[in-house]
């Protein structure tokens, strides 16, 4: 006698495994997809130059490029330094401590 002998039920076994396994990626698909407790990223808000918490901003360039330009010159003088994209346009910023000297960096470019 086999072991794997499951009577008159071993018929059922492949379909009933197979829509168990359709249901568990159905509920993981729906609670991955659903909105406010999704594990997807959401794309950032803008906000203004005063909602990014302790950071200040240093400098308001005219667009992205020299923005980036600005960072990385702070970044290369060891502070660390933010592109926020802003309602108002991009921004660089820094911690407090650090905007006195970054600005300094900045004007010296």
């Amino acid at each position: 006698m086999d072991s794997t002998d499951w009577g008159s039920f071993s018929y059922a076994f492949g379909p009933v495994m197979a829509f168990v396994a359709v249901a568990i990626l159905v509920l993981l698909l729906r609670w991955t997809f659903s909105h406010g407790r999704s594990v997807v990223e959401r794309r950032p808000r803008r906000g203004g130059s005063d909602e990014y918490g302790l950071l200040e901003v240093v400098s308001k360039p005219a667009n992205f490029i020299e923005a980036e330009v600005q960072r990385r010159t702070l970044v290369d003088a060891g502070i660390r330094a933010t592109l926020a994209p802003t309602t108002e346009g991009p921004r660089v910023m820094v911690f407090p401590k650090e905007a006195a000297l970054a600005r300094q960096i900045l004007e010296k470019r």
